[in-house]
C-alpha cells in the first residue's frame, strides 16, 4: 500500500497503463504542453511523445469523434475533457455513436474509449462549470459510467475502465483531487457494475457515490462515536451498469435507507436507488426512503450561497437521524 492523493492515482495509473499498452493514447485539452488543467497528466507529453500524448483544438464535439473512431480502428484512447459540462458539446459523438456502435453494427466494431472527466460544485466556478450531469449518461444503453469516491477506487476502476472495450464515462469530482487514501501497489482492475459495502452496520444503510460516498463515511464514523448509531455505507462505484443486489440485500438488513447524491433531486440517481429498494425491498422497510441531493437551482457564483446549495455532512446527518426516529415512532 501507498499512501497518495486521488489526483497522484489518477496520474500514476494512466502512466503505468500506457507503458503497458502501446494503444493507450491520450488526447484533450491542453493535457499535453500545460499537463493539464488538474496536472493528472503532468511529464506524459515529455515521456510518451506527441504520437501518443494530442493537444486538440477546443472542439470537444470534434476530437472526440476522433477518438471513437480511433478506438473502432484498435487504439484505446482516453480522452480528458476539462469539465462534464463541457461534455455537453460532445453529447451526439457520446450518445449516438460511442454508445451504439457495437449494437447497431452487430459487433463489428468495438469502442473502447475512455472519457475522463471531473464535474461537482463548490469551487466558484458558477453554475455552468458546476454541475454533476452523469445521469445523462448513465442514462444510456451502451455506456458504462463509473465514479469512484477514494484513491484506491480510482486506481482499480480507471485501470478497468482501459481495459474494458466498451466505451466509459469515468466521472471524478474536484472536490476529491486533493484526498488521501491508501492505494495498492498491484494493479488490479476493479469490477464495473459491483458496488462496494466500504462500511459495514446495522442501524440503517446509506447510499452514495463520488464525493457524497465520502462525504457517507465521514457520517458514519462521527455517529458511530456520538450516538452509538451503527450505519452502514454502499458506495455504488458504477451507475451503469447498477449492482442493485448490494443495495437491496444491505436493506434488507438494516431495515431502512437514506440515499446521497451531489445533483438535483427530481429525476436523479437517487430517485432510482429509491425505486429499487421499493421495488426489492419494500416488505422489509420501517421507515420511507429519505433522499439527500442539492438545491434545485442552477449553484450560485456566491461562496456562501453555493455552500447553502450543495449537499454537506450535516444534511446527511439530518436525514440519517429522522429516518431513524420514524423507525423508532413505529416500533
Amino acid at each position: 500500500m501507498t499512501l497518495m492523493t486521488y489526483r497522484q492515482a489518477l496520474h500514476d495509473t494512466l502512466r503505468s497503463e500506457m507503458l503497458r499498452d502501446e494503444n493507450v493514447v491520450l488526447l484533450g485539452e491542453e493535457i499535453g504542453v500545460f499537463e493539464g488543467s488538474y496536472k493528472i497528466t503532468a511529464g506524459m507529453l515529455a515521456e510518451f511523445g506527441e504520437r501518443r500524448v494530442r493537444d486538440t483544438p477546443i472542439a470537444e464535439e470534434g476530437f472526440t469523434g476522433a477518438a471513437i473512431g480511433a478506438a473502432m480502428l484498435g487504439l484505446r484512447p482516453v480522452v480528458e475533457i476539462m469539465t462534464i459540462n463541457f461534455s455537453l458539446l460532445a453529447l451526439d459523438q457520446i450518445v449516438n455513436h460511442a454508445a451504439k456502435i457495437y449494437g447497431m453494427f452487430g459487433g463489428q466494431a468495438k469502442v473502447p474509449l475512455v472519457i475522463r472527466t471531473p464535474g461537482g460544485g463548490g469551487q466558484q466556478l458558477g453554475a455552468t462549470h458546476s454541475q454533476n450531469i452523469e445521469l445523462y449518461y448513465a442514462f444510456v444503453p451502451g455506456m458504462k459510467v463509473v465514479a469512484p469516491s477514494s484513491p484506491a477506487d480510482a486506481k482499480a476502476l480507471l485501470l478497468a475502465a482501459i481495459r474494458d472495450d466498451d466505451p466509459v464515462l469515468f466521472l471524478e469530482n474536484l472536490a476529491l483531487y486533493n484526498s488521501k487514501g491508501d492505494v495498492p501497489d498491484e494493479d488490479v482492475p476493479a469490477e464495473i457494475g459491483r458496488a462496494a459495502v466500504t462500511r459495514k452496520g446495522t442501524d440503517i444503510t446509506v447510499v452514495a457515490y463520488s464525493r457524497m460516498a465520502a462525504v457517507a463515511l465521514e457520517v458514519a464514523e462521527r455517529l458511530a462515536e456520538s450516538d452509538g448509531i451503527d450505519v452502514e455505507v454502499v458506495d455504488l462505484r458504477s451507475l451503469r451498469p447498477l449492482d442493485r443486489e448490494t443495495v437491496i440485500a444491505s436493506v434488507r438488513k438494516t431495515h431502512c435507507a437514506v440515499v446521497l447524491e451531489d445533483d438535483w433531486l427530481t429525476y436523479g440517481i437517487g430517485a432510482e436507488i429509491a425505486a429499487t429498494i421499493s421495488d426489492g425491498a419494500f416488505d422489509w422497510l420501517d421507515a420511507p426512503v429519505r433522499r439527500v441531493a442539492m438545491a434545485e437551482v442552477p449553484l450560485p457564483y456566491s461562496k456562501p450561497l453555493e455552500t447553502a446549495a450543495l449537499p454537506s455532512a450535516a444534511d446527511a446527518e439530518t436525514a440519517i437521524r429522522q429516518t431513524l426516529l420514524a423507525v423508532s415512532r413505529r416500533a
